[in-house]
């Protein structure tokens, strides 16, 4: 009978060491492959074809040094010394000291465009300067600068500076935006917020060309004018208006102007074109205002009058769906001299129809000159009619 004692446990099976042998020849036998083969690949050139191989897959070495300069920073150094802060100075009563005091009433940005004569000249927006009684320009060094308002125009949003140029050394170079599409880049340079920001760049595309927004100047809730502007989606913040908005050349392609300001409504920004603002700027720099032809009447659109009211009380037939009305004639003035009445309604100038007082003044303000004669088109009591205006000068 076996038993079981801690001390002297049962005796252990030997292992068997059969694995030793074959694991010492397959060392031996490595060794030699290398030693004999290793010299006999070198020399045929089967390992140095193989090597070649691998590195003409991965592709050659080379150090590349990286310029984070770029064609719209090199762009930028050239344009910004044209763009500058504009400060609006307004003189107001001090009630304890009784005397007038000069404060800041607002800040903008401006372009300069033209040196000429030892002058440098400033194109801004007309709501920058309104209501100057002094007006400053501070260069992109900072240098304050005394300006004379050479002239401002209220319909296209433009006004003209005069200052020393003695210390402007750079002049924006003049694009076109008559050729400017849609997706392309767009880049602004202005002052948003006032001089704190002043010089601030923003970058986008063009998001929309010949766009019209309607304008209500006198805040009466009917709009006086349609502007003619480029949208575009790079940021344009109050102290921007009056800046620049250039092309990915540096050129000038538009006067940033506005922006709809809703919390709903993000990347909305217009600019004046440059190709519809030189010719106002030329003439304000000589005239110091824009000369427009008038016809001498108070006119409202048409859709402003119930449509109840255009049969019973200006007696217009079925066929008609727009069209201006004329409120009041002004005496001795071409409308006048030209037999139109109080409710007259002008559907028609010269051939093109008219639905609205906007399109009126579009035909008048920018396809007529003063002194030109125009066909008018217009219904009295029901009936059609014509008559021929020469248009007079606006005051």
């Amino acid at each position: 009978m076996g038993y079981y004692d801690e001390h002297y446990p049962p005796k252990r099976r030997k292992k068997k060491s059969g694995w030793l042998v074959p694991l010492l020849l397959g060392a031996i036998l490595g060794v030699l492959l290398v030693t004999v083969a290793l010299p006999v690949l070198v020399d045929t050139g089967i390992l140095n074809n193989a090597e070649q191989q691998k590195n003409e897959r991965s592709g050659p070495k080379e150090v590349v040094n990286v310029d984070v300069s770029s064609q719209i920073t090199e762009v930028i150094n050239q344009v910004a010394p044209a763009v500058v802060g504009v400060i609006n100075i307004q003189s107001q009563m001090d009630f304890w000291q009784q005397q007038e005091e000069n404060s800041q009433a607002g800040e903008g940005s401006g372009v300069i465009y033209k040196k000429a004569d030892g002058n440098a000249f400033v194109v801004t927006n007309h709501h920058v300067v309104e209501g100057a009684d002094t007006v400053e320009v501070v260069l992109s060094d900072d240098t304050h600068v005394e300006a004379d308002l050479v002239g401002t125009d209220l319909f296209s949003d433009l006004a003209v500076l005069k200052m020393g140029g003695d210390q402007v050394e750079q002049v924006i170079k003049m694009g076109s935006s008559a050729n400017v599409k849609r997706g392309e880049p767009a880049i602004a340079i202005g002052n948003p917020l006032g001089l704190m920001f002043s010089g601030s760049v923003t970058q986008g595309v063009i998001s929309g060309t010949e766009r019209t927004i309607p304008l209500d100047f006198n805040q009466d809730g009917r709009a006086d004018w349609q502007a003619e502007v480029i949208q575009t989606d790079a940021a344009i913040n109050p102290g921007n208006s009056g800046g620049a908005l250039i092309n990915i050349r540096g050129q000038l392609i538009g006067i940033n102007s506005m922006k709809i300001n809703q919390t709903a409504v993000e990347g909305l920004g217009f600019a004046i074109p440059i190709d519809y603002a030189l010719p106002i700027i030329e003439e304000l720099e000589t005239e110091g205002k824009v000369t427009r032809p008038y016809l001498g009447v108070e006119i409202y659109s048409l859709e402003e009058v119930p449509q109840t009211e255009w049969d019973s009380t200006l007696g217009l037939p079925d066929n008609i769906k727009g069209g201006v009305y004329v409120w009041s004639v002004e005496p001795l003035s071409p409308a006048d001299r030209a037999g139109l009445k109080r409710l007259d309604v002008i559907t028609e100038l010269d051939g093109k129809k008219v639905m609205n007082m906007i399109d009126l003044r579009k035909i008048l303000y920018q396809e007529k000159e003063v002194g030109d004669e125009i066909a008018v088109t217009y219904y009295r009591d029901g009936k059609k009619r014509e008559t021929t205006i020469q248009l007079g000068k606006q005051n």
